[in-house]
C-alpha cells in the first residue's frame, strides 16, 4: 500500500522575511570577517617595514615610555593644582575699601591696614630708574617668559651651587605676584605646583603691565608698608615719581627681605643691599656704571621713623576682625585694640632665644605664639619669625595636628558626664575597630585613676573613654563649644589630636579654665570709631553675651588636674616659681608638631613649634621647647602686677609623696641641666697654665713696646 505524498506547506510572508534577515546576516558577518582579515593581514605587513631593532628600537621604547609618565604626569600636576583655581573665582583685583588705623590698649598708634597702599602710581608715571632697578634685580627677562623664567631658575641654581648656599632666588615676578595675592609661604612642593599654574593663568589674563602694577602696588615693603608707593612715602617722605636712583637701589632691594634690609632699623644693611641692586643694573646692562657713580658716593638717606617695630601679625588678624565687625557702609576707621606692645616683645624675644640657642638642636626653624588675658582681650600673635620672610600668619591660619594637647577637651567631656580625678579607668592595651594606639614610650599601664594618666599623658585612657564613655561626637561638640573654631575631623583617631586647630583655637579653649568654664569673651577689637568720633561698635555693648560651658563641678577637677602637668607631668619645663599654672603638652607622630598651652589666674598662652614643609623636627616634645618658650614668656608677664588664682584652686592640689617626687625630679631636671651646661662650658685652664698667663702679662706690661718682637724665645720658652 503507497502511503499517500502530503502536499508541502507554503511558508508565510513572516517567515520568508526572517530567513531573508537571516541569510543577510550570515552573509554580512561572513564578509566583515573577511574584509577584517585581509585589513589585519595588510597591516602586519605594512608594519613589518617599519619595525625596528637594536639601538633605534630602544630609543622609540624609552620615548614611548616617557610620553607615557610624562602625561601621567601632567594629569597628576593638574589633578593638584586645580584646587589652587578655585582662589581666582570673584573681585581678586579689587582692593580693600576699609582704610583703617590701629590703636593698642593705651591709646598709641601701632599701625594701618586697608589703602595703606596708598592710592596707585601707574607704571608709566614711575621713573625709567624705579622700574629698571626692580627689575635687573627681581627678574631681568620679565618681557621674555611667560610666567616661569626657566634660564633665570637655572642661573639661579649655579649660582646656588656655586656659592654652597641660597644667594639668588629663581622665581619670576609673576611667580612672586601669584604666591602674595593667592598663597602662602609654606616651603612645600604643592604649593610650589600651585604657583606655577597660577603664574601661567595669569600671564594668560592679564598684561605684563598689569602684573607689574600689581607686583609694585600689593608687595610688602616692611615699616608695616605694602606697595612701593607707600614704602617710598613711610622710608623717604616723597612720591614714587620723586625717588632718585640711590633712593630707588634701596626700595628695590626691599623686596625679598623687607626686615632684613628695612632701612629704618638697619641702614648699613640697607645701603649695602642697594649697592648689589646697582651691581645688577650694570650686569643686567640697564645703566653704566657712569650712570650708577653716583648713586654710590652719595647713597640714600631715609627719614627717622625711629625702631618702631610694627605688630604685623596681630594687625592682619585685627583687620579680619575690623571687617567681620564694621557696620555696612563704614570704611575710614580707628580700632581701639586690645594689643599690648611689651607682651608682644616679651613673646617674639622667648620665641627667637629659644629657636637660636636650641633651633639647630632640634632641627626646629619655625613657631607661633597667642596671649589671651583672662578677660578675654588677645595681648599679643606671633604668627613667625620674620614677618618680612613669610607673611603667612601660623597663629591664626595654619592648622596644625595637636597631639596630646586635644586631650583637655576628652577629660572635659568626661568630667561632665560624672567621671572625677581619682576614677579609675585601665591604662591597658585596647584596639578600636582595628586601631591600637600605643604610649609615648611604647609600655601600658594598669588600673589608674584619670589624674595620673592625664599628668602622664597616657594614650590609652582618653581612647579607652571615648569608645566606652563617651563617644567621639560628644568630644568634638565640647572642643567646639570651648571656642575651637577648625574644622575637627569626627575620626576615633581624633581623640589623641590628629586632626587641625590654629594656636588661636587652642588658646582659645584653654582659657575656659581659666575664665571660670565661660566662654565668647575673646576680642582683639575693643571698639570702633569714624574719624568724626562716632562709635560704631563696642565690644561691651555689642559683642554676645558669653555663656558657662564647663559647670563648676567640671571645671574644678579640670583645674585640679591641670594645674599637677607643671608639677609632676610632662611639663615640668614650664613651671613658674611662685605662681600656681595648669597646662597640657602635645607632641605630634614623627615629631612634627610640639605644643604647650598653659594658662595662670591672669593669662593663658598657646605656644606651637614646628616647621613649615611639615618636616620632623629631632625628638622635640613639648614638654621641651614650647614649655620652656612659654615658661620665658609668662615669667615675665607675671612680673609686677597682682596674681589672681585660678578657679577652684585656692592652693596646688598636691599631697606630701607627690610633693617628694616633684621635687626629686626637679633636682634630677637641675643637675642634667648643669652637666649639659659644664660639658658646653669651655675647659678650665690648669692652676700652672693660669699662673704663666698672669707671668706672660706681668712681661707684657713691664717690657719695652718691641720686647715681643725682639725675644720670642721669652714666648716659646713660656
Amino acid at each position: 500500500m503507497v502511503d499517500p505524498i502530503k502536499p508541502r506547506r507554503k511558508r508565510g510572508p513572516v517567515a520568508a522575511w526572517l530567513l531573508a534577515v537571516d541569510a543577510w546576516l550570515d552573509s554580512s558577518l561572513y564578509e566583515i570577517r573577511f574584509k577584517a582579515g585581509e585589513f589585519w593581514e595588510a597591516a602586519t605587513i605594512l608594519s613589518r617595514r617599519f619595525r625596528l631593532k637594536g639601538w633605534r628600537r630602544a630609543l622609540i621604547e624609552l620615548l614611548s615610555e616617557g610620553f607615557t609618565m610624562g602625561a601621567g604626569g601632567a594629569v597628576v600636576m593638574l589633578a593638584l593644582a586645580l584646587p589652587a583655581f578655585q582662589v581666582t573665582k570673584g573681585d581678586w583685583k579689587a582692593q580693600d575699601d576699609f582704610a583703617v588705623t590701629f590703636l593698642d590698649r593705651y591709646g598709641n598708634e601701632i599701625g594701618q591696614r586697608g589703602i595703606i597702599q596708598r592710592d596707585s602710581v601707574p607704571v608709566d608715571q614711575m621713573p625709567d630708574h624705579v622700574i629698571k632697578a626692580v627689575l635687573a634685580t627681581e627678574d631681568r627677562r620679565f618681557f621674555e617668559h611667560y610666567g616661569i623664567d626657566v634660564f633665570g631658575l637655572v642661573r639661579a641654581l649655579t649660582e646656588n651651587m656655586r656659592a654652597n648656599s641660597v644667594v639668588q632666588g629663581g622665581s619670576s615676578i609673576t611667580q612672586q605676584l601669584a604666591k602674595n595675592l593667592f598663597l602662602s609661604n609654606e616651603r612645600t612642593l604643592d604649593r610650589k605646583i600651585k604657583e606655577a599654574f597660577l603664574s601661567l593663568w595669569l600671564e594668560a589674563n592679564l598684561s605684563k603691565k598689569e602684573i607689574l602694577q600689581l607686583y609694585l602696588d600689593r608687595s610688602y615693603m616692611g615699616g608695616g608698608t605694602f606697595g612701593i608707593e607707600a614704602a617710598a612715602d613711610f622710608y623717604f617722605g616723597k612720591s614714587v615719581k620723586d625717588l632718585s636712583l640711590a633712593e630707588a637701589a634701596m626700595l628695590a632691594g626691599l623686596f625679598k627681605a623687607p626686615t632684613k634690609y628695612a632701612p629704618h632699623i638697619n641702614l648699613p644693611a640697607a645701603r649695602a643691599r642697594a649697592n648689589v641692586v646697582l651691581n645688577n643694573l650694570v650686569d643686567s646692562g640697564f645703566m653704566t656704571e657712569g650712570q650708577v657713580l653716583q648713586a654710590r658716593i652719595h647713597p640714600a638717606d631715609v627719614v627717622d621713623r625711629g625702631e618702631r617695630k610694627s605688630p604685623d601679625y596681630f594687625l592682619d588678624w585685627a583687620f579680619d576682625e575690623v571687617k567681620r565687625l564694621a557696620p555696612p557702609g563704614t570704611h575710614s576707621l580707628v580700632a581701639h585694640t586690645t594689643f599690648d606692645a611689651n607682651l608682644q616683645n616679651a613673646a617674639e624675644e622667648s620665641l627667637e632665644f629659644h629657636l637660636r640657642q636650641y633651633g639647630k638642636d632640634y632641627h626646629v626653624s619655625e613657631g607661633a605664639i597667642v596671649v589671651i588675658e583672662t578677660n578675654g582681650a588677645v595681648r599679643a600673635i606671633v604668627g613667625g619669625r620674620d614677618y618680612g620672610a613669610s607673611q603667612f600668619n601660623r597663629a591664626t591660619k595654619a592648622l596644625r595636628q595637636t597631639g596630646s594637647s586635644f586631650k583637655p577637651y576628652v577629660y572635659a567631656t568626661a568630667m561632665e558626664n560624672g567621671f572625677k580625678p581619682e576614677s579609675i579607668v585601665s591604662g591597658g592595651p585596647i584596639s578600636w575597630g582595628g586601631w591600637a594606639p600605643h604610649n609615648y614610650g611604647g609600655g601600658f599601664s594598669g588600673n589608674v585613676t584619670l589624674l595620673t594618666a592625664f599628668v602622664k599623658s597616657i594614650n590609652t585612657v582618653p581612647v579607652r573613654l571615648a569608645k566606652d564613655h563617651l563617644g567621639i561626637n560628644a568630644i568634638v561638640d565640647m572642643a567646639k563649644a570651648m571656642g575651637v573654631e577648625a574644622p575637627i575631623e569626627r575620626f576615633k583617631t581624633t581623640v589623641l589630636g590628629t586632626s587641625g586647630e590654629t594656636v588661636m583655637d587652642q588658646a582659645t579653649g584653654y582659657s575656659v579654665f581659666a575664665q571660670n568654664g565661660v566662654v565668647g569673651t575673646r576680642h582683639g577689637i575693643t571698639q570702633l570709631v569714624t574719624h568724626t568720633g562716632e562709635v560704631v561698635y563696642d565690644f561691651a555693648k555689642d559683642a554676645p553675651p558669653p555663656h558657662r560651658v564647663l559647670s563648676e563641678q567640671a571645671l574644678r577637677s579640670m583645674n585640679a588636674m591641670l594645674t599637677q602637668v607643671p608639677v609632676i607631668g610632662t611639663a615640668r619645663r614650664a613651671a613658674l616659681p611662685g605662681i600656681v599654672s595648669g597646662g597640657k603638652t602635645g607632641t605630634t607622630q614623627s615629631y612634627r608638631d610640639a605644643w604647650y598651652v598653659g594658662f595662670t589666674g591672669n593669662y593663658t598662652a598657646a605656644v606651637w613649634m614646628g616647621n613649615d614643609d611639615f618636616s620632623q623636627t629631632r625628638n622635640m616634645t613639648g614638654g621641651s621647647l614650647p614649655a620652656m618658650v612659654w615658661q620665658r614668656l609668662m615669667a615675665y608677664a607675671h612680673q609686677n602686677i597682682d596674681l589672681k588664682p585660678i578657679p577652684g584652686i585656692d592652693h596646688p592640689f598636691v599631697d606630701d609623696a607627690v610633693a617628694a617626687k616633684a621635687e626629686e625630679a626637679q633636682k634630677k631636671q637641675a643637675e642634667a641641666d648643669a652637666a649639659k651646661a659644664a660639658a658646653e662650658r669651655p675647659p678650665v685652664l690648669s692652676s700652672r697654665t693660669t699662673q704663666m698667663l698672669r707671668e706672660l702679662t706681668r712681661l707684657f706690661q713691664a717690657a719695652p713696646p718691641l720686647a715681643m718682637a725682639a725675644e720670642p724665645e721669652t714666648l716659646s720658652a713660656l
